[in-house]
């Protein structure tokens, strides 16, 4: 697979990196994007949605970095991960002289305290580096203080919510304005180690820099070695699925078992646009979809966890008799209010920098639907689910029989009015639907309501939502537009992929919404509907589900040629943000599990069906 080549600012750190540029690190408790040049610009600590202490990807000014940069000019540089792991390898490549960056974070079972750790190897040539970190914490906004202790430095940050950060090195650092300073040359062979630490009494890197890095080094490519072996997918593109999983394992919270939609925020999904918004928090969609792309792979253990996150969840709501959440915070937190950041300019000047998500207090009805349909296949293909979440499902799925006539804000979360959207609609079928095939295999009670509406929301679909002139259906009753989410309908199996109005439908989706291989999520002249002033990228999301809806279609060549061509939109490492540009530019939260999940779905579902294709004679 042949990654495009990345575009690299002329100086470290002088203009904003690309988004794409970057590769991810982490340790399942929160995660570091790590740039071409060897630059960390972004990174929550000690949780994925802690305050950066990080953060020169929103404000190249005032957010933060930690550099590892040659000083030699003109030089390539290059990344990948050690393969099969999360372990990322930066080369520096000059005329006389290469070096090797590379960079990782114990996972959390591991280690009691976060740590990260960088190691600078020169491999021909004499090469001289400067390291700087530069933590500014609590999004940049408040203070701290350096002192040395030892061979170390400790970072100490003001305020009430108090984060004491160690650097350790095997190289003499300074304090240069409150920052770590170091230069430092190394011959053939020779390394450099860094790790910066959480510490609260006291910590956990006891050994020499050099001793602790081996050994962290090596049960880090052990752990993610042997949990990416675990997978049972063995088909086509197995890099790339491969490379997912791993994404998708990063964004799940070791602690709680919750599943985050992506570890960054405030990056936009229009360059100077103001659709910048923080995704690290739990989607009941996002990670029921993630769910179900992990169990397709064979993955059970985090299934498990994220079940047991949604039980206490169902378990609350029943006891306040409250429908359920759209999202939460990665411990269950409900309120997710949102506030602009004015301090932050913003990445390339795309302000206002958000953090929260007032989308918390939105209805979504879909959820429904993504939640039962993960929990049918958990119990089919890992566990049966007990009583009391039955009882606890129930009571939500009673609400989506008397309410799934409502408006609401949709699966894109509309910030404008309320409508009653296909997909909603579609998606309350698939709550009552899996609901139904549950309580039939495992005998659970349940109310005949629910056979009754059901079968009221396909009709109501078929009538309300199919545009007879137009010969489609369309994105909400008395819409003359489609919308990207109707691709998930056979995806879901609420329609045939190969029925006429289905393929009509398809048709209309590739004239309005399609660009090359790219699909948008909705016309772009819409943004103005929905309560924003400008539009964005194509979703790429919504691109790997047309490929999969071809290979559901039997349109096998059609469908493998687009999946291809969606591969060559990811980064120079396999990874995707949420939308690209019309350049291939990246745009929006980086990386998003959804693309990446969408992405799995695609390949298994496309591969098995290129396996059971009989040979033409």
């Amino acid at each position: 697979m042949k990654f495009r080549a990345p575009m690299i600012p002329s100086v470290a750190n002088a203009s904003y990196q690309p988004i794409e540029n970057y590769g991810v690190i982490g340790d399942l408790r929160t995660v570091a994007l790590v740039g071409m040049t060897g630059s960390i610009d972004f990174m929550c600590f000690p949780d994925f949605d802690s305050p950066t202490i990080f953060a020169s990807l929103l404000d190249t000014h005032k957010g933060g970095s930690f550099q590892i940069t040659p000083l030699q000019e003109n030089g390539k540089y290059k990344q990948m991960y050690l393969p099969d792991t999360n372990i990322l390898l930066t080369r520096f490549l000059f005329s006389d002289g290469i070096a090797e960056l590379t960079d990782f974070m114990p996972v959390a079972n591991l280690y009691k305290e976060n740590i990260l750790v960088r190691r600078v190897k020169s491999i021909k040539g004499k090469m001289t580096f400067r390291m700087l970190c530069s933590p500014r914490f609590n999004y940049a906004r408040s203070g701290h203080t350096t002192k040395r202790d030892e061979k170390a430095i400790i970072f100490t940050s003001k305020g009430k919510d108090k984060l004491v950060l160690l650097l350790k090195s095997s190289v003499p650092i300074q304090i240069r304005e409150g920052d770590g300073f170091a230069e430092f040359s190394l011959k053939p062979g020779e390394t450099a180690e860094f790790i910066l630490e959480n510490i609260t009494k006291e910590a956990s890197c006891k050994e020499s820099c050099k001793e602790f890095v081996d050994q962290a080094f090596t049960q880090t490519l052990n752990y993610w070695r042997n949990w990416a072996a675990q997978s049972t997918y063995k088909g086509r593109w197995r890099e790339m699925v491969t490379r997912s999983s791993l994404v998708l394992k990063l964004l799940i919270s070791h602690k709680y078992g919750s599943i985050i939609a992506a570890p960054t925020f405030g990056l936009p999904e229009l360059l100077g646009g103001e659709k910048n918004w923080d995704y690290r928090y739990t989607w009941i969609r996002d990670a029921a979809f993630t769910v179900y792309a992990l169990m397709r792979l064979g993955y059970t253990q985090e299934t498990d966890a994220f079940i047991r996150w949604i039980e206490d969840k169902l378990q609350y709501n029943l006891k306040k008799k409250h429908p359920l959440g759209l999202l939460y915070g990665i411990d269950g937190k409900i309120k997710i209010e949102e506030k602009e950041f004015r301090h932050l300019e913003g990445y390339r000047h795309s302000f206002p920098v958000r953090l929260g998500n007032a989308a918390y207090q939105q209805r979504q009805l879909d959820i429904y639907g993504d939640l039962m349909d993960s929990v049918y296949l958990y119990d089919k293909f890992v566990s049966p689910v007990s009583y009391d979440t039955w009882q606890a499902l129930t009571v939500q799925i009673d609400w989506i029989a008397k309410n799934w006539k409502s408006s609401d804000h949709g699966i894109w979360e509309i910030r404008g009015e309320k409508r009653e959207f296909l997909h909603s609609r579609f998606m309350c079928w698939v709550a009552l639907d899996r609901a139904i095939r549950l309580a039939t295999k495992r005998s659970f009670p349940m109310s005949t309501k629910w056979i009754v509406e059901r079968d009221k929301i396909m009709h109501s679909v078929f009538h309300d939502f199919w545009n007879e002139k137009l010969q489609t259906f369309v994105q909400f009753k008395g819409s003359n537009k489609v919308d990207a989410s109707c691709l998930l309908m056979p995806l879901v199996r609420f329609i045939s992929p190969q029925d006429p109005r289905w393929l009509s439908t398809l048709k209309r989706v590739e004239e309005q919404l399609m660009v090359d291989s790219l699909v948008y999520r909705y016309m772009p002249e819409q943004a103005k509907e929905y309560g924003l002033k400008q539009g964005e990228g194509t979703f790429s999301l919504c691109s790997f589900w047309y490929t999969e809806c071809l290979s559901r279609a039997g349109q096998l060549s059609k469908a493998r040629y687009y999946f291809e061509k969606m591969l060559g939109y990811a980064n120079h490492l396999g990874l995707y943000s949420e939308q690209l540009g019309f350049q291939g530019e990246h745009l929006g939260n980086f990386p998003q599990a959804l693309t990446h999940l969408a992405l799995i779905s695609t390949a298994y579902d496309l591969d098995r069906r290129l396996d059971e294709r009989k040979p033409t004679s």
